[in-house]
């Protein structure tokens, strides 16, 4: 066998020279990848170490929030009238139970547990994590807590816990000032989010839903703490590092006086209607009164789909607010105002009689417009006419000043708009005009329309509360404050009073002409029920039509259904010299004015203007 031939190396210069730049280019790209290698390290535990410090914290730490306490709500004279109480929950750690099915069982030997509850609890059961606490009854009493305490021992992964829930004591007298507070839904949490507010209520189940409540929320729920708790990888706690305690919301005082609440409640007993007390010196509500109501406490916890429908389907409406959205024809109560602005026009004068013999006829025309009194009152005046509510002179008096002057002047009393009232639940009422029926119905106003306007029916409709605000504006010779309910806020350092807001005063041309509607409105007082009070006050009656009578035919309440009768309405206002209370008083299908509603206006009065040492019954 042959030896194998050896390689020659024919150049050795060249050779170590290719070996020298392969070299060189392998160490650059070494130390090119080492330098990004650096880089990054250097990005990663420098420039980005807060971020990835914070990452990692985050999969170590764990915030959990924890709910504020509710501000509480008070009357003017520091009644407590929503507070927090405290309930008790039965809770179950899944992990640490061996058969639930079992245990639910054994539990409801001790504890009634419905069957709804439970499957409200199973089917929850199905998306918790297993080792966090998840609620299968609330609202447990002293004496189920006291049972399970004493056989908590038998049920290892249950506990009672305490909170806190909002109740009402006064039940149903406050409920539509109130309103309630109520569970978080999801068009609650829309709203919140769209107002970037829902990390403010991570940890909170309810929300005010009505009234104060919801109007003022914001100042009632408070700021939310904290607690920072170290986990494991699987998210159990290992320990707590930190707690950052809640701010609780702010306490808040009302204008309301609850002894004259509740006398408005107690007088308005079994009738559908309203009444409404106004401070007329700042325009703070003294009473808020929506005959029949409900029970706030039932929506607290979470109202069961039974007793909501109940709510909704009783013809009697205790859901709404009938002192802010129920809309009445005014009846005679607005003839004041509509006689003073025909004094301020010069349609009238102090002085000018009107003879009426119990019908009055547009010039021309066949149709009588009937007098409430079929033979009517002969010759009356602006102080007779008030006094004895005599439809032919305001009739007249609307012919004369037209529809569209009454509106201007009526709108500056604040009907046909909102009085701003500090409750979301307000109605408009409506003030018509030409051009309203033009836009609404697309047909023309017609003489007769303006005619049932002038003694404050036809489409004429007002809320009680924007009755008894109207009513403060003429008592205080057109100074306007607009009714509110919140009197002060409370928090940690001070008692803040709420500033009081005046609108620009009604400027008649003649000022004179306040002291003649007062007057006849003291007249009519002291003619119907205030002959014997030991304090002066004044007032009109009102008596609204439901349907219409046929020209010629008698009304009779007895020969027609309850829903169909006229309502009674009174405004009034007390002392006389110096204002101090306002009232109005609407009483659904009562009658007459002046017999229904007036003592009840009287009783009012009497409580307020004559009160001695008192006590608030729960």
């Amino acid at each position: 066998m042959s030896p194998k031939k050896r390689i020659t190396m024919h150049d050795h210069a060249a050779e170590a020279s290719l070996f020298k730049r392969r070299a060189l280019f392998t160490f650059c790209c070494v130390v090119a990848l080492l330098s990004v290698l650096v880089t990054n390290l250097y990005h990663l535990q420098v420039e980005s170490y807060k971020d990835y410090a914070t990452r990692s914290n985050d999969n170590r730490i764990r915030v959990v929030p924890i709910a504020p306490s509710r501000g509480l709500i008070y009357d003017r004279n520091g009644v407590l009238l929503a507070e927090n109480q405290p309930f008790y929950s039965l809770d179950l750690v899944p992990e640490k139970i061996a058969n639930m099915s079992e245990t639910l069982d054994e539990l409801a030997k001790l504890i009634e547990i419905s069957p709804d509850e439970r499957e409200n609890f199973t089917e929850a059961l199905k998306f918790h994590r297993r080792f966090k606490p998840l609620t299968l009854k609330n609202q447990l009493t002293e004496e189920q807590v006291a049972i399970f305490s004493v056989n908590q021992h038998r049920f290892p992964g249950i506990t009672v816990e305490a909170g806190l829930k909002r109740n009402y004591p006064y039940v149903s007298q406050l409920t539509h000032v109130l309103g309630y507070v109520g569970k978080i839904n999801t068009r609650d949490r829309a709203q919140l989010e769209r107002n970037d507010q829902w990390k403010n209520y991570a940890a909170t189940k309810d929300i005010g839903k009505q009234g104060i409540e919801k109007f003022y929320e914001s100042l009632l729920h408070g700021t939310p703490g904290h607690l920072e708790e170290e986990v494991n990888n699987r998210g159990r706690t290992i320990r707590t590092l930190k707690i950052v305690p809640p701010e609780p919301g702010q306490d808040i005082y009302l204008t309301l006086d609850l002894q004259l609440q509740q006398k408005a409640v107690e007088l308005l007993q079994g009738h559908k209607g309203s009444i409404v007390a106004i401070d007329p010196r700042d325009g703070g509500i003294l009473a808020l009164v929506s005959s029949p109501s409900y029970d706030p406490n039932q929506f607290v916890q979470g109202i069961n789909s039974k007793d909501y429908s109940d709510l909704l389907n009783d013809k009697s409406r205790p859901l709404i607010n009938r002192a802010t959205q129920g809309q009445y024809a005014p009846a005679s109560t607005v003839k004041p105002i509509i006689a003073l602005l025909g004094l301020d026009e010069k349609a009238v004068t102090e002085h000018t009689r009107i003879w009426d013999p119990g019908f009055w006829q547009i010039p021309g025309v066949e149709r009588k417009y009937r007098d409430w009194k079929r033979w009517g009152h002969g010759w009356v005046n602006v102080y007779s006419a008030i006094v004895e509510s005599c439809d032919t002179y305001f009739y007249e008096l609307a012919y004369k000043i037209g529809v569209d002057p009454i509106a201007r002047f009526m709108e500056q009393f604040g009907f046909g708009q909102n009085t701003g009232v500090d409750i979301f639940e307000e109605s408009a009422g409506n003030m018509p005009s030409k051009e309203w029926k033009r836009l609404k119905y697309n047909q023309a106003w017609y003489i007769g329309d303006t005619i049932s306007v002038g003694i404050g029916q036809g489409y004429w409709t007002a809320t009680p509360l924007q009755l008894a605000s109207a009513t403060a504006i003429l008592a205080n010779n057109g100074r306007r404050f607009p009714p509110h309910l919140l009197k002060s806020i409370k928090d940690n350092t001070a008692k803040i009073d709420s500033p009081i807001n005046e609108l620009p005063p009604i400027e008649l041309k003649n000022p004179r002409n306040w002291k003649i509607i007062n007057e006849a409105m003291r007249q009519t007082a002291h003619k119907s029920r205030f002959t014997d009070a030991s304090y002066t006050a004044a007032m009109k009656t009102g008596t609204a039509q439901v349907i219409g009578v046929a020209e010629n035919t008698k009304y009779d309440a007895n020969k027609i259904a309850e829903h169909f009768r006229d309502n009674a309405l009174v405004v009034a206002y007390a002392p006389f010299e110096n204002p101090k209370i306002v009232l109005a008083v609407v009483m659904e299908n009562a009658g007459w004015g002046g017999a229904n509603a007036g003592p009840v206006a009287r009783a009012m009065l009497d409580e307020y203007m004559l009160r001695d040492t008192w006590k608030p019954t729960p």
